[in-house]
């Protein structure tokens, strides 16, 4: 591919193929795809804690490619080599990076930095925060690493049938350990059914607190993104207590995972774990995609005043 400065011109389909290459493909993608990993790097290949990369490293995209658009957008990346994606504490603490619009090449976001996140996950990732307001094709350049980068896809909202940041997010009637509402196990959790069963999302959207709601499958996800996620939240749920009212809702109507579950189809989902975060109106203040550990969950719920 051409450098970053003397970049073609992408057809949509070009950059979807870009996109596949690079990240998430599908509903299990995000913790399937992302999260897993094929083998740990040696000590001798990884990255220093100085920030210096290893010549062969790969990004690996842990953000879906829908459902982005303008505004703030978080874009949270690990590292691979070879071997598989890099989980050694000698990986750098912080990452720099900028932002290039495909078509032009043009840097349009510069300077931007991300500091390492793995509490209570298997592998860290890097949560980049930047801002765009305009649709188009863009990609991350994280400096020492690849020089296409991680590409993404910002969208009109019009074009995207999911609840975005600003909406009111849509009630549903999720299941519940009094009424499973055709999904069984209600909640593929290993260790047990999670505190997030008492009452439905519908019931939660009416107490006048924050909501947290997360849909996620940690049966099939252990080492990923949802099962850790899933904890990170149960976690915050211990620390804050009934600040907020906290729902889970699983990604499959059985153990055979071959059939998704109402809440995914509800909010027109194609990725998963993803949490959402209400004020106490009901508003969607705070969504979380794809990969979030404890330090995400807590700084979301604290940026709806649950601490």
């Amino acid at each position: 591919m051409s450098s970053p400065q003397n970049l073609p011109r992408l057809s949509r389909r070009s950059f979807l193929g870009l996109s596949a290459g690079l990240g998430l493909g599908g509903l299990l993608a995000a913790c399937g795809g992302s999260g897993g990993s094929s083998g740990a790097s040696s000590e001798s290949s990884l990255a220093t804690t100085s920030g210096t990369l290893p010549s062969n490293v790969q990004l690996v995209q842990r953000f879906p490619n829908t459902g982005i658009v303008p505004g703030d957008i978080r874009l949270p990346i690990s590292l691979a080599d070879s071997t598989g994606i890099l989980s050694s504490t000698s990986l750098p603490t912080q990452l720099a990076a900028k932002v290039i619009d495909v078509n032009s090449g043009k840097t349009v976001v510069a300077n931007i930095a991300a500091t390492k996140h793995d509490a209570g996950i298997p592998t860290p990732y890097w949560p980049f925060s930047i801002n765009i307001t305009t649709p188009g094709y863009y990609s991350l350049i994280v400096e020492g690493g690849p020089t296409d980068g991680a590409a993404f896809q910002v969208q009109k909202r019009s074009d995207v049938a999911m609840p975005l940041v600003g909406d009111a997010l849509p009630p549903f009637d999720t299941p519940t350990t009094s009424n499973h509402r055709g999904v069984n196990p209600v909640c593929s959790r290993k260790s047990g059914v999670c505190p997030f069963h008492s009452v439905t999302l519908r019931e939660a959207l009416t107490m006048g607190k924050p909501v947290a709601y997360i849909i996620g499958t940690p049966a099939f996800c252990q080492t990923g993104s949802c099962a850790p996620a899933l904890e990170a939240l149960i976690d915050a749920h211990t620390a804050v207590g009934n600040k907020a009212v906290f729902v889970h809702a699983d990604v499959y109507t059985d153990s055979t995972a071959s059939k998704v579950a109402p809440a995914v189809e509800a909010y027109h989902l194609d990725f998963e774990p993803v949490l959402y975060i209400t004020d106490a109106k009901g508003v969607l203040q705070q969504r979380l995609d794809a990969v979030f550990d404890t330090v995400d969950v807590r700084a979301a719920l604290s940026a709806v005043g649950v601490n």
